[in-house]
């Protein structure tokens, strides 16, 4: 395979992205419940989900031949995960994350799509439909929205923080974790925000909207394309444990450098005792 260079590949993902991105919001005139489909507990799908996937997929297969899909309404049709291709490149692809808010027709919701080399995110591209905002990133580069280059907040004192979060419904054995964490970020930050897409979190991290974000219980596509961006925009990514496992380890911590020991202290106070919490910040 020719070399493959990831500027290019960044701008033509965009491109299918922003396209996809009229299609969801041109169909949100159409949108009806009879459309939607319970894939769990809260956790729906609707036909433009799965139309969008498909035109996702049919644009981003002629970029890199053979490469493979980890896209999120294949995953879940599948019953379980995609067993790879022999091939070094995977797409990593969220049609449309924020599928509650869509439906209820509230920002933000977005299109979420990353590339993977051997493991390695190498390109990420995160739409965020409402705005219009297009935030990416590819291997060795700064982070950029919409043509411009943005940088993660220089907020040094969590308590001057305004932190985002999420909770899954697939996770109510957390929920005492999930409460102490917010009551924490209610005590001791400028606030906690749940805006509902994990995506537009990460992007929001990058351009300094927020100054953290975490949450468990995510998926690959959930995280892919933002945690990439966070880190080209200079801010740091991990996992609950401070190590690298947040694609596929279903947890992430992603911040500015200044605040981060603070914060995944605070994240850490909750995992080690959900019945008696101290503040540390």
């Amino acid at each position: 395979m020719a070399e493959i260079n990831y500027e290019q590949i960044c701008g033509k993902v965009r491109e299918i992205a922003a396209r996809v991105a009229s299609y969801i919001e041109s169909e949100s005139e159409n949108f009806s419940w009879d459309d939607v489909e319970l894939k769990g507990m809260h956790n729906m799908v609707t036909n433009v989900d799965c139309k969008a996937e498909e035109m996702i997929i049919a644009e981003l297969e002629p970029l890199i031949p053979g490469a493979d899909f980890l896209a999120e309404e294949a995953v879940d049709a599948a019953d379980g995960p995609l067993h790879p291709k022999d091939t070094d490149y995977t797409w990593i692809i969220d049609p449309l994350d924020g599928t509650t808010n869509y439906m209820h027709r509230l920002p933000p919701y977005c299109v979420s799509v990353a590339l993977s080399f051997r493991g390695e995110i190498v390109v990420g591209v995160v739409h965020e439909v409402t705005r219009g905002e297009s935030f990416y990133a590819w291997k060795g580069s700064k982070a950029y929205m919409n043509g411009k280059e943005i940088g993660v907040s220089q907020i040094n004192i969590l308590d001057e923080s305004l932190i985002a979060t999420g909770f899954s419904y697939d996770s109510l054995d957390r929920m005492a974790e999930y409460r102490l964490q917010q009551e924490y970020f209610i005590k001791y930050t400028h606030g906690g925000r749940r805006i509902g897409s994990a995506a537009a979190n990460l992007a929001y991290v990058a351009c300094g909207r927020f100054d953290g974000f975490s949450q468990f219980n995510l998926s690959p596509w959930d995280v892919a394309a933002g945690s990439l961006i966070v880190r080209a925009a200079g801010g740091v990514v991990t996992d609950y444990h401070g190590g690298d496992n947040y694609i596929h380890g279903k947890e992430i911590v992603a911040c500015n450098r200044l605040i981060y020991d603070k914060y995944l202290e605070a994240i850490s106070a909750t995992i080690a005792d959900s019945e008696e919490f101290y503040p540390v910040g």
